[in-house]
């Protein structure tokens, strides 16, 4: 089966014991690896405890096909539940996986642990149409969804966030779920036990050398048309791991609040106002810098880039290409756009 939205946090507090095999994908990996850990601590006291908790691989498997059916049904030798853990799934682990859905033996939980995997991946598949079975998506925090995650981590600190410092973190957070907790932990051990109001100087002092910052340093270069830049930020991101799909989503959300002002600009407001109307606002220190994107770029150029980089996202989760080059590619194709109009 698969679920979305609630469903998901509450069946990773409480997973249903009839469900077996558990797949947690998708491209925000902190995510992923928060979800797998949850649903761990769920049915083991003690994660690291080896005879309750097995931790498998694709290349285990490939080595010993049917590794993944001996762990599922062994028993454990101080008694409870067991969990069997499989890194690094994907389709080529789907006939592994297949005859313990099938038939399966004893009661221990299987994760599988996967990447980014579209709608016509066999593993999600087999997962999403089966009883005992369940798919768990996992996507980059984003809107309401993000909002609550940084009100729960502050406000269980004591912490409460004015609407600036909120419309910061919502603009600089979000790519990746165990990022997004370590900044939010810096900032609360930047206010100290005295607790109080988070400001906007409070978040920017903090959050400023985040992962989420370079992305929309990024997204800042694509749209000035800084094409030394862009590659330079670029080459940063791919060496920290960062996904190309990621990206691509990023810069697209910086496209579309572009949309937003240059539209309102071109139906009578003044530069100034249109920029103030976007929520998130824009940070205070790249105002001027946005302001000139939309002297450079026009509502139909805007949506001739939009429509590269939703193509650029499509060929990355469809064709098998390499992702990072697609990414690029798209990336420098807008840059040198912007750059033509300077």
């Amino acid at each position: 089966m698969k679920l979305s939205g609630g469903r998901i946090e509450a069946f990773v507090a409480r997973p249903d014991p009839k469900v077996r095999v558990v797949l947690v994908y998708g491209p925000d990996t902190g995510l992923v690896r928060e979800r797998v850990d949850k649903l761990t601590r769920a049915v083991v006291d003690d994660p690291s405890d080896p005879f309750r908790v097995a931790d498998l691989t694709a290349a285990t498997l490939k080595e010993d096909p049917s590794r993944l059916v001996d762990e599922a049904a062994a028993m454990a030798l101080t008694g409870g539940r067991r969990v069997v853990r499989l890194r690094d799934a994907a389709d080529a682990v789907t006939a592994r996986v297949k005859p313990f859905i099938e038939d399966p033996k004893g009661d221990s939980l299987v994760i599988l642990q996967a990447g980014d995997l579209g709608k016509s991946s066999s593993l999600r598949k087999l997962c999403e149409g089966a009883d005992i079975a369940a798919a768990l998506p996992c996507y980059a925090d984003e809107g309401a969804g993000l909002e609550t995650v940084v009100r729960d981590t502050l406000g269980a600190a004591g912490l409460r966030t004015s609407p600036d410092a909120m419309a910061f973190l919502l603009s600089h957070l979000g790519g990746d779920r165990q990022l997004t907790r370590a900044e939010l932990e810096k900032l609360v051990l930047y206010k100290g036990a005295a607790g109080g109001e988070v400001t906007l100087e409070d978040a920017a002092a903090c959050v400023g050398d985040s992962a989420s910052l370079g992305l929309d340093d990024l997204s800042n270069a694509v749209a000035d048309g800084d094409i030394a830049g862009t590659q330079r930020m670029l080459d940063r991101l791919f060496r920290e791991g960062t996904n190309p799909v990621q990206i691509l989503r990023m810069v697209q959300r910086h496209f579309q609040r572009l949309h937003l002002a240059v539209g309102a600009v071109e139906a009578g407001k003044s530069p100034e106002a249109a920029m103030k109307s976007l929520r998130p606002p824009v940070f205070f220190k790249v105002a001027n810098r946005f302001q000139g994107q939309m002297r450079r770029w026009t509502v139909p150029l805007i949506g001739q880039a939009l429509d590269l980089l939703l193509e650029a996202e499509i060929d990355c989760k469809s064709t098998g290409l390499p992702a990072e080059e697609m990414c690029a590619r798209a990336l420098m194709q807008v840059a040198r756009a912007a750059g033509r109009r300077r």
